[in-house]
């Protein structure tokens, strides 16, 4: 088998759900697959009035993205969801992920803001930040960009085939993809990731065909390693905070 396509194979197939095909008529309930008792917004509740500390994070973190101009755009508290498999790993369902990760995920909700949101609609993040033993135990890469908090796994809140979720998306990030420096990867059923990491794109249509084909044909006739380098510099607000800035 060639090699790009024994990767494509194996990354679609990293989500730990297989969830049936949706079709119109069907109840709609996208985060079913992936959002366990626990990890839901009575589970947030419980997790964060379990200890004073937590408060005092969770609004330092929503402080950080008001300040750079990306909170509102999905509910703070989704963006504290660890691994879908938090339970079988006995990791909690939420984190909140250390300071100098927090600019990683800066441009990849940019681009959920501009770019996804107003192709498909409202999203719901199912999984942000992997600290490193839980990214082990669900057999994450050891550079996952979950690890560092560059990438945020989704779902479709506006009820949409997988193919028409694909299409939608794989033509949105053929356009502008390059520019945000972003990432965009499909798995089985509706979820979908996004990722601040490098340019790139990978997962298969159900008849097994790349997914996105003229973002994988851009990203690596550019470079053919774009799996692998740093995430670019998000563009800086008008007045910059203090501290803690998008990194390089």
């Amino acid at each position: 088998m060639h090699k790009s396509a024994a990767f494509l194979i194996l990354a679609s197939s990293a989500a730990s759900s297989q969830p049936p095909t949706w079709l119109p008529g069907m109840p709609w309930l996208p985060d079913a697959p992936y959002v366990t008792a626990g990890q839901d917004e009575p589970g947030y509740r419980n997790w964060y009035f379990a200890s004073p500390a937590y408060a005092v994070q969770v609004k330092a973190f929503n402080d950080y993205l008001a300040t750079w101009g990306v909170a509102g755009i999905v509910p703070t508290w989704q963006l504290l969801r660890t691994a879908s498999d938090w339970q079988k790993c006995g990791s909690p369902p939420f984190e909140v992920p250390p300071s100098e990760d927090w600019p990683n995920v800066v441009g990849a909700l940019r681009y959920v803001r501009d770019q996804v949101v107003p192709a498909i609609g409202a999203v719901e993040p199912v999984s942000v930040f992997r600290n490193e033993t839980l990214n082990q135990c669900v057999g994450g890469a050891q550079e996952s960009a979950h690890r560092f908090m560059q990438a945020v796994d989704l779902v479709p809140l506006k009820p949409i085939t997988r193919d028409a979720l694909i299409r939608t998306l794989c033509d949105v990030h053929a356009r502008s993809g390059e520019r945000y420096g972003l990432g965009l990867g499909f798995y089985v059923g509706l979820r979908f990731h996004v990722d601040s990491r490098k340019f790139r794109t990978w997962g298969i249509n159900d008849d097994g065909s790349i997914a996105c084909a003229r973002s994988y044909e851009l990203a690596h006739s550019k470079d053919p390693e774009a799996a692998t380098a740093k995430p670019p510099v998000p563009p800086e607000p008008a007045k910059e905070p203090a501290d803690r800035r998008p990194k390089t």
